[in-house]
């Protein structure tokens, strides 16, 4: 029997997209061998470097400060020319501080922040931490940026000495919580949200269902917000030696004062205490020259940046037999397995498991820095928390700057709760929420009807009305869910579901403020629930093991080839849109990007928008 050949068309378009295939085949294989012969040139061309006595760790933060840095696959990383921004690991930044602040070949910290474009306050007190330590070795810090951000600045007030460009400034403004609402926007299209919730301060769905803040939303993001700028003004005003109050006052004053400063700013921001002097970049580097020597091969002074001295010192750090376990948690929680910069509930719960039957680890800390999401995948982490307790292995929490609402359900169960006192978290309710949009279609003469056995039989789509029937059952859902909630949490709090409900309901709560009402057992930093997990374990010598998603040997060699390449975007469109007009359209966007991280199989999320630490 014979076969009809396939139309020219097809065949024109099956050759094209062959050779399209062909060409970006061949281009990835060439880029790969290009870089393995760097790679052997290097390997085969570079020196041993050692640590020189008597020199300056530089500390050069890029981008966000975070607990976990997004995966972005290899090749992307490769062809993406979009420079940032980029993301850089809270605990490797702490641990080249502290083993520096032990190390006597290192005598000053020298904290470059020009790179540096946040992380929040609960990361930047954790590093203080470490900063502070090592100044308690009679070790200096310096820290300079042509301008300071309210974050950076935060960072630099722990430094000896701050310096500033002639033309720079200390950009603060305080906290604050705004959101775009839509619920007109809604009402013009002629769409239909339909919202199911418990609890009366659970304002994810706010912006589809009212023009403006609730009341109760006010009330408590207003609470948590002042804690917050309380901790920033109070600290820096003790380590800048200001009297209280002057951080407030130097933003509500601040045309008064740049007036008096005759509009500049770097001389307002010495004479406000707040920086110690004005330096040219020119007279900044021969200063630094000055103190540390010149460096012909950095063509600057003379210093070893912290990655580099992390990875020289790693060599020099003792192993052990028995470990703790650290699994980091970050971003939003959904269903199935997810890439790092996100939490899956299959494949975080794949990690615990892996904690649990691996003979040398002893004890696990997981550290939670999400605003949750699915309320399935929240309670399939949970469960392997639980199943890491009864099989002898203490579990320990390290809440980093946010574990709210689902952040929150995965740690019920653990043997002990660590927060920072900056961190967010509370935030225990629950919501459904979708859109029909059947008024819409019909407007644009698009109908639907068909027949089904039963009255739910296509009763949850997007192109037709909700059956009120639809509405109780998903309603009951949502309540049910709640209760669940509040009886995992009284049961590991030690109270009752009705005490939980008091402090519940969405409302969101400073970790400082959390261990007053009891959600939260201690407060400290992630080393400190490190060495909180080795002593219920009764472990005296032991090393931290990080528990990772595995890569495959490509993927591993070519993310430890691009470790210094800058994180490309997620998404076409940021590499066709300026950063500074997608700086100005995210609040707008932001709302619609969170509902398509919504795949809970029953619709139903635990979860927390506004629960960012600033």
């Amino acid at each position: 029997m014979s076969h009809a050949q396939p139309g020219f068309l097809r065949r024109l378009f099956g050759g094209l997209w062959g050779a399209v295939t062909w060409l970006r085949t061949s281009l990835a294989n060439v880029i790969f061998i290009l870089l393995i012969v760097l790679v052997v040139v290097a390997i085969t061309g570079e020196e041993k470097f050692e640590i020189p006595n008597k020199t300056a760790l530089l500390l050069a933060p890029q981008g966000f400060l975070v607990d976990q840095l997004t995966y972005v696959d290899p090749m992307s990383r490769v062809l993406n020319d979009d420079s940032g921004p980029t993301e850089t690991r809270l605990k490797s930044v702490i641990d080249s501080v502290n083993r520096a602040a032990d190390d006597d070949r290192v005598t000053t910290l020298v904290l470059d922040l020009n790179y540096m474009v946040g992380g929040g306050i609960s990361k930047m007190e954790e590093l203080g931490v470490a900063l502070e330590n090592f100044r308690s070795r009679e070790k200096p810090i310096i820290a300079f940026a042509d301008s300071y951000s309210q974050d950076t600045y935060y960072l630099a007030s722990f430094a000896d000495e701050i310096y500033i460009n002639p033309l720079g400034a200390v950009f603060m403004t305080g906290y604050g919580s705004y959101r775009n609402y839509f619920k007109d926007a809604l009402d013009k299209l002629e769409i239909d949200f339909h919202v199911f919730r418990v609890g009366e301060y659970k304002d994810f769905i706010e912006p589809y269902t009212r023009n403006d803040m609730s009341g109760a939303s006010r009330e408590h993001n207003s609470q948590w917000l002042h804690e917050l700028w309380s901790t920033y003004t109070s600290h820096v005003e003790e380590r800048r030696s200001l009297p209280i109050g002057a951080i407030n006052n130097y933003i509500n004053s601040a045309d008064e004062l740049l007036a008096d400063a005759e509009g500049n700013s770097a001389k307002l921001s010495v004479s406000a205490g707040l920086v110690d002097k004005v330096m040219t970049r020119i007279e900044l580097k021969n200063m630094l020259v000055e103190r540390f020597g010149y460096d012909e091969e950095r063509e600057d002074y003379s210093a070893v940046d912290a990655d580099h001295y992390l990875a020289l010192t790693d060599a020099e750090q003792r192993s052990f037999d028995k470990s703790v376990g650290l699994i980091v948690a970050a971003g939003s929680i959904v269903d199935g397995d997810q890439p790092a910069g996100n939490i899956g509930g299959d494949s975080t719960a794949a990690l615990l498991e892996t904690a649990r039957t691996d003979d040398q680890i002893k004890a696990v800390v997981l550290r939670v820095d999400s605003g949750g999401g699915s309320a399935f995948a929240s309670e399939i982490i949970r469960q392997q928390v639980v199943a890491l307790k009864q099989a002898g292995k203490p579990v320990v929490i390290s809440m980093g700057s946010v574990a709210a609402s689902g952040g929150y359900w995965v740690t019920a169960g653990a043997d002990q709760v660590w927060a920072t006192p900056t961190t967010i978290t509370g935030s225990i309710g629950v919501f459904g929420a979708f859109p029909t949009a059947q008024k819409t279609l019909s407007k644009l003469g698009i109908h639907t009807d068909g027949v089904g056995t039963t009255e739910l039989a296509g009763a949850i789509r997007f192109d037709r009305a909700l059956p009120e029937k639809a509405a109780r059952v998903i309603q009951m859902s949502v309540d049910h869910i709640y209760q669940e909630f509040l009886a995992l949490v009284a049961q590991s709090r030690g109270t009752t579901p009705e005490a939980i409900h008091q402090i519940a309901q969405g409302r969101v709560w400073t970790g400082a403020t959390a261990q007053d009402i009891g959600l939260v057992d201690q407060l400290g930093s992630l080393d400190d629930a490190i060495k909180a997990a080795a002593e219920l374990a009764s472990l005296t010598d032991y090393d931290v093991q990080e528990i990772t998603h595995p890569l495959s040997p490509g993927e591993a060699f070519m993310q430890e080839l691009l470790n210094d390449v800058s994180i490309g975007p997620k998404h076409l469109v940021n590499s066709l849109i300026p950063s500074s007009l997608r700086a100005s359209i995210e609040p707008l966007v932001k709302p619609f990007a969170m509902m398509s991280e919504m795949n809970d199989p029953r619709g139903l999320y635990i979860k927390c928008s506004e629960c960012t630490a600033p």
